[in-house]
């Protein structure tokens, strides 16, 4: 039997390519939802965080749209959360474009203007991937791999958090992993086939955290009512 597929909610705060990571996440057979509602977004297997244009705008549009307490909370429950080019970016502390702005602080460390002397920035093209560290946001795609970039910044991660790296003036964090956080500052859903296998492989990180939350959850005898009703008939609460 097929397993359903994984709900992926993509967080819609007015700035970011919304309609190109859904079909994207169509194409790799997921089940994506653009939505800026809380509630809807809780009940998703994972997050997907876009993002194109400046950093302070973007975390202001976040905060007003109350998307920051949302992100915080998925990602204390363990829920996998992916954060696409400048979506990536404002998962770390703070960036230095445009006079500088806080970030989600779940990933420690800034994010600052490329250093690319005598490159014209912004960075847009096509650059080689360098896995630092075994991922399954990796599994199947090859050292070597080109992705697509458009930016002007990159974040500076912790060691342990950087899962891959491409060059371009300097080596710089490319894509990031800390527990169930994740993050690319390439864009998949403009990067062939595999931009489609990275979003395939977070699919199925969402999909393997699912099985392990049903197999922890009580099995509920469906004639006995709920947890919640069963433990009122005995006394419990």
């Amino acid at each position: 039997m097929k397993r359903a597929a994984a709900r992926i909610a993509i967080l819609d705060y007015g700035m970011g390519n919304l309609r190109s990571v859904e079909k994207a996440l169509d194409r790799v057979d997921a089940a994506p939802l653009i939505t800026s509602d809380a509630g809807d977004a809780s009940g998703c297997d994972g997050l997907i965080l876009p993002g194109v244009g400046a950093f302070p705008r973007a975390i202001e549009r976040i905060r007003a749209a109350g998307l920051d307490g949302l992100i915080a909370e998925r990602r204390d429950t363990g829920t996998p959360i992916l954060g696409i080019c400048l979506g990536l970016q404002l998962l770390f502390e703070s960036s230095d474009e445009l006079g500088g702005a806080e970030g989600l602080g779940l990933l420690p460390g800034p994010v600052e203007a490329l250093r690319a002397p005598g490159l014209k920035v912004p960075h847009i093209g096509w650059e080689p991937m360098r896995w630092e560290k075994p991922s399954p946001l990796a599994d199947g795609i090859p050292h070597g791999t080109p992705f697509y970039f458009v930016h002007s910044h990159a974040p500076r991660p912790q060691p342990a958090d950087t899962l891959g790296t491409a060059a371009y003036g300097e080596r710089f964090a490319a894509a990031v992993e800390n527990g169930n956080v994740f993050g690319v500052q390439f864009h998949p859903e403009k990067s062939s086939a595999a931009g489609l296998r990275l979003l395939a492989n977070f699919a199925e990180v969402c999909l393997q955290r699912r099985s392990r939350t049903r197999e922890r959850s009580p099995a509920v005898d469906p004639a006995s009512g709920s947890r919640a009703e069963r433990e009122r008939g005995s006394g419990v609460i």
